[in-house]
């Protein structure tokens, strides 16, 4: 089945019914084989903080070593966020063969009154999907409740209750007692519960299993939340009976401290993690729109609170910070409790309320209402992204703005940051239809996709008038068919420059939030990208950066220069040939390279570091491995070059510490595992998405995109055909505003042109020549003669040699 056609499929499913209980989520995995009975699966439930407990446990468990699944909702933009194997979304071919499979098994279900929810039908899908992909454990955040929960079709083996406030009371209860009883439901046979929940829900809790308690002094387990070491980080001290764990969170506050003890605790009983694994997992757990701060001028945070308890809570942490007016942005569902959600929240200077896309969004009277005590000043705006540009337009470097009431609405807004406006080759009419089908546009259009074509993302509404206005202006925008309401649906735009101009003109004064997108557009038909070329290290053109390993084992180099006088003879002979920049690296992550240790690994790049500081070109320190990186810039390093993608989560805060750029690779692993198979919908779309993330990242430590550098990763976890493919569509990646470099030298991505690893070097060439001319503004090779004269020519050819 078709992926469009199964999302339609699973849409059309019904949300709520009132049968309670797993008999149907059983019937439907029974129909599949029961593809999660050879899987560990661990329980969260909870009424606040179990997804993000749940993040944080998946993080510690795949730090340890283990596959690890993982099933949380809501989702922010793509239902396949709520089920990821090792950080990645379930891919789209496998949701296309599980409808296939279980549509029968439903249409039975059907026909006997007992169809099964969207719910029930997605927990299927992450049970059958983590079954197929052999995780070692599969952590799974409860929907509502424990006792009837879908997830609760599962034994686990361990379980957690975060703990528990008045919610659902058509279907838990009316008391937190009766709440707590039902939530308790989810612990293991003969295991103890691990929960954070206190007072009368405590004691319900404690009535009907044994319990393990996390949160202050009196608890079996320590929690608590120490100093900020910056804006977007806290630190936490975790104390156990017999151990104990010191790690900064991305997460601030006490209450998050708390879940990473829950997390650090059922981490513990399910695997061997010790405390270096705990610290990295608590440390590398993002969970996007839980008091994320995406910019600092003005301060923006993004908040999914929904109800009167989280408000407070973001408003407690919101005093930590110092600024000078606040700017709410504000949207909640029908049946929140509005006016409590906004006495909770800090006061205001200005309130804009809006309405996220979807059918239970509140009215504006209601919203109204409920602020009306609060500000005279209150906006009501149409679309979410219309009332953040309008907050931040307002809003002076000195100011907050504050988006916050439910995570429809933070999800709205995120896009404003995430989303992608791919730029596409429309050179020939295969062309255009390659980029219409893979939209799941007919091709019919393709003789209208031409000049300059862009793939992006937009909600239906905002979709439909992107494509009046197209048409208006002389220029198109093509949608698929398929009707997904408050969904994401691709949109294929083509146009001229002069037409993108325009477009930007006409959104600025429209009330759609997209004059972010379309400025984005006309940036990227004017000059390639919004960062300033001149600014970099290398030079305003395609640089050739010099790869030296000083290590024993490298795939081409290692051993000729392991020795300082040979590795620094080395180093001036690259520049004498035409390097831009030189690249040192102290660790192979060839396939089956064996790792060192940091020590060694600065004993080898440190010394030939200081004796090269003076040579007229940046250096680059390759590593993966914060500690070094910091050694290598004090030893006079200008550059890192992580291909590990910021996997030591330091690594980016040491770039922004020292001011220096860095690169950051796409990478499944690294060193490489050759064992390890990776599967993409698109290659060039998926990685340039998660490497969207991943810059994102850098930004909040401090960093500018000018300094951020994207590496699409040849060989690290790609086939040679989507090596060649990246590169073909290396201007894709234009999308993400910063600088692209491509390490491709003598790869065994060769071997598909039947070249051995000694003829790799015409190729190398070749492959240098078309990444140039594919927007590359550095190329990582070995041989930096040739490769420089490659890049000479093809700057001549241009008319573009000085």
């Amino acid at each position: 089945m078709d992926y469009h056609e199964a999302v339609d499929y699973l849409e059309s499913l019904d949300r709520s019914r009132p049968k309670l209980g797993t008999e149907t989520t059983a019937r439907m995995l029974s129909a599949l084989g029961d593809p999660h009975e050879h899987v560990d699966h661990v329980q969260i439930a909870g009424s606040n903080g179990k997804g993000s407990t749940a993040v944080m446990l998946e993080r510690i468990l795949r730090e340890a070593g283990l596959d690890v699944g993982l099933y949380t909702s809501p989702d922010l933009n793509d239902f396949r966020e709520r089920v990821r194997v090792n950080g990645r979304k379930v891919p789209k071919d496998h949701v296309g063969s599980f409808v296939e499979e279980i549509e029968p098994c439903i249409s039975r279900l059907r026909d006997e009154d007992d169809c099964p929810t969207y719910f029930e039908v997605l927990t299927v899908l992450a049970l059958q999907y983590f079954g197929a992909e052999d995780v070692d454990v599969a952590v799974l955040e409860v929907g509502i409740g424990g006792r009837y929960d879908a997830t609760s079709v599962v034994d686990p083996v361990a379980s957690a209750v975060t703990n528990v406030s008045l919610e659902h009371t058509d279907i838990l209860g009316e008391t937190v007692q009766e709440i707590a009883r039902d939530k308790a439901q989810v612990a293991p046979d003969g295991k103890r519960l691990v929960t954070s929940a206190g007072g009368e829900a405590l004691e319900a809790i404690r009535a009907e299993t044994d319990v393990v308690t996390v949160g202050g002094t009196e608890a079996d387990v320590v929690a608590q939340e120490g100093e900020m070491p910056s804006r977007i980080e806290t630190s936490v001290s975790i104390v156990g009976p017999d151990w104990d764990v010191a790690a900064n969170l991305p997460l601030p506050g006490e209450h998050q401290a708390t879940n990473a003890g829950v997390a650090a605790t059922l981490a513990r009983r399910v695997s061997d993690a010790g405390t270096p694994a705990i610290e990295r997992g608590l440390r590398g757990a993002h969970w996007p729109g839980r008091f994320e701060i995406l910019s600092t001028e003005p301060l923006v945070i993004l908040d999914g609170a929904h109800n009167p308890a989280a408000c407070r809570t973001v408003a407690d942490l919101l005093d930590r910070y110092e600024f000078d007016e606040t700017h709410l942005v504000f949207g909640a569902m029908t049946d929140k409790d509005h006016a409590e959600m906004a006495d909770a929240l800090p006061e205001a200077d200005a309130i804009r309320l809006c309405r996220p896309e979807v059918s239970r969004a509140a009215s504006f009277d209601a919203l109204s209402d409920a602020f009306a005590s609060r500000s005279t000043d209150i906006a009501r705006d149409g679309a979410v992204q219309t009332a953040v540009e309008r907050a931040l337009d307002a809003a002076s470097e000195d100011d907050c703005v504050l988006i916050t009431g439910s995570l429809y609405v933070v999800a709205e807004a995120r896009n404003r940051w995430t989303r992608l406006q791919i730029p596409k080759r429309v050179d020939t009419l295969d062309a255009a239809r390659s980029v219409l089908a893979e939209s799941s546009v007919d091709e019919e259009f393709a003789g209208d996709v031409t000049t300059h074509a862009f793939k992006t993302w937009l909600y239906d509404g905002q979709a439909e008038y992107l494509q009046r206005l197209m048409q208006r202006i002389g220029g198109t925008c093509v949608l698929p068919e398929t009707d997904s309401p408050g969904r994401h649906v691709p949109a294929v735009l083509s146009g001229t420059a002069a037409q993108y101009e325009r477009l930007a003109d006409e959104v600025r004064r429209g009330d759609t939030g997209l004059s972010h997108t379309s400025d984005r557009f006309r940036d990227i038909v004017d000059g390639g990208d919004t960062t300033d070329r001149n600014r970099r290290p290398w030079g305003a053109d395609t640089a050739v950066m010099g790869v030296l390993n000083v290590t024993p084992d490298s795939f081409h180099d290692g051993g000729r220069y392991e020795q300082v006088e040979d590795a620094v003879r080395r180093v001036r002979e690259m520049v004498a040939a035409g390097a831009d920049v030189v690249d040192v690296g102290g660790e192979s992550t060839r396939p089956g390279a064996e790792p060192v240790t940091v020590e060694a690994e600065i004993e080898r790049v440190v010394p030939v570091i200081e004796r090269i500081s003076d040579v007229a070109v940046p250096i680059s320190v390759d590593t993966r491995r914060a500690a070094v990186a910091d050694a290598a810039l004090d030893a006079g390093a200008d550059v890192i070059n992580d291909v590990s993608g910021l996997a030591d989560p330091n690594m980016r805060f040491v770039a922004a510490d020292h001011d220096v750029p860095i690169v950051i690779a796409h990478s499944a692993d690294a060193p490489v595992d050759p064992n390890h198979t990776v599967t993409y919908d698109d290659v060039v779309e998926d990685v340039t998405r998660e490497l969207n993330e991943r810059v994102l990242l850098a930004e909040k430590a401090g960093l500018s995109r000018d300094q951020i550098v994207v590496d699409p990763g040849l060989g690290f976890g790609k086939s040679a055909a989507e090596c060649f493919e990246l590169v073909d569509r290396l201007g894709e990646l234009r999308a993400l505003g910063c600088p692209i470099l491509v390490g491709h030298s003598r790869k065994s991505m060769f071997e598909r042109v039947d070249c051995s690893s000694a003829e790799r070097l015409p190729p190398t060439i070749a492959t240098t020549t078309v990444a140039a001319e594919r927007g590359a503004d550095v190329v990582r090779v070995h041989d930096v003669a040739e490769n420089a004269a490659a890049v000479r020519t093809r700057r001549t050819i241009r008319g573009t040699d000085g």
